[in-house]
């Protein structure tokens, strides 16, 4: 990325995603001018790793780049390859546009226009006035996203998803098919109206904080159904308005390449990093503050010094644990709920 190229952005608060820059200008510019040449760094490795290559597959290499993070005049070709999505969309050629084409349910139309005003309101590229503005893709975005999974429809949390899905690839069709990847297969169940997946996630983390920050995990078996409270917009959200911008970007970058169970990673470094603030807490709303407040400040936004930390500090964790984790957890939630 060249950094120079967004001088008048940062000169007008606003970063080059379009969101206002939430600190000192001066303090900002020069994190972003640290981390601009380790971006400068990578976007040479990659653009050597990817020439004259029409695709890219999976290998220790390239995982170990999408570690280290995507450059984004990259980031949405990998995206799309490493998550399927490329591949569905060259399945199915014109499908997103017969969505849009179809008659709308009426009901679907609402909800989704309702979060319109609510979706990144403060981000330049998403207000009415802009010119032209996102909102327009992103409502068909959703929209087409609707007729195509009628299960899911539209929940809250998914406007989000598809507005920084569009701020990346400026392209409404491949946003469309990220949607579903992540939605249809790396997080199942998350946005269904029982929200199983989302429900057992949770307890999933309940159980690995007691095995990796035992303390905390025996401070929060004092408040029945605290994971809810504290982390379900984390997961739903995806980290989205949780971690700042370039953070979330990269934790992204893992998601789409490595699955789900860098969602798991992000939590246990933010409780494990942040253990004596949290073992400090006495009561319920003690801890509903800490979480909030976990996320902010200078650990998070060192995005490259964070994403070392989530690989590790939380130590091992393999799919293999998490989708054993997962069924055990389902189990109970099925078995509590069917009393």
């Amino acid at each position: 990325m060249d950094m120079k190229s967004n001088g008048k952005d940062q000169a007008l608060g606003v970063d080059e995603y379009g969101f206002s820059i939430p600190q000192a200008l001066e303090s900002y510019k020069e994190a972003m001018d640290e981390y601009g040449v380790v971006l400068n760094r990578r976007s040479m490795k990659w653009s050597k790793l990817l020439q004259g290559k029409a695709d890219i597959e999976k290998s220790l290499t390239v995982k170990r780049y999408v570690r280290k993070g995507i450059p984004n005049e990259h980031r949405g070709r990998i995206w799309m390859v490493s998550s399927g999505a490329q591949e569905q969309l060259e399945a199915h050629p014109g499908y997103y546009y017969s969505l849009l084409a179809l008659a709308h349910d009426p009901k679907l139309q609402e909800v989704i226009h309702i979060d319109m005003h609510r979706t990144f309101p403060d981000n330049v590229l998403f207000q009415s006035t802009s010119e032209p503005s996102q909102r327009t893709a992103l409502y068909n975005v959703l929209l087409a996203y609707g007729h195509h999974n009628r299960v899911v429809g539209y929940c809250q949390g998914m406007n989000f998803i598809a507005g920084y899905l569009l701020i990346i690839t400026k392209d409404e069709e491949k946003s469309f098919w990220l949607m579903d990847a992540l939605i249809g297969k790396i997080l199942p169940d998350y946005y269904s109206p029982a929200m199983l997946g989302l429900k057992t996630d949770q307890e999933v983390l309940g159980d690995l904080v007691k095995a990796k920050a035992p303390a905390v995990g025996q401070l929060m078996t004092q408040f029945p159904g605290i994971w809810t409270l504290v982390v379900s917009r984390w997961f739903i959200c995806l980290y989205i308005d949780i971690l700042p911008v370039e953070t979330v970007l990269r934790i992204w970058d893992c998601l789409f390449y490595e699955g789900s169970k860098v969602l798991f990673r992000v939590a246990l470094t933010l409780i494990r990093h942040n253990q004596p603030e949290i073992l400090m807490a006495r009561s319920l709303m003690d801890v509903c503050e800490c979480f909030k407040s976990i996320t902010k400040g200078p650990f998070t936004q060192d995005c490259h010094t964070f994403m070392q930390k989530i690989f590790a500090e939380p130590g091992s964790l393999s799919m293999a644990t998490i989708t054993k984790m997962r069924e055990s957890c389902r189990q109970r939630i099925v078995a509590e709920e069917s009393r």
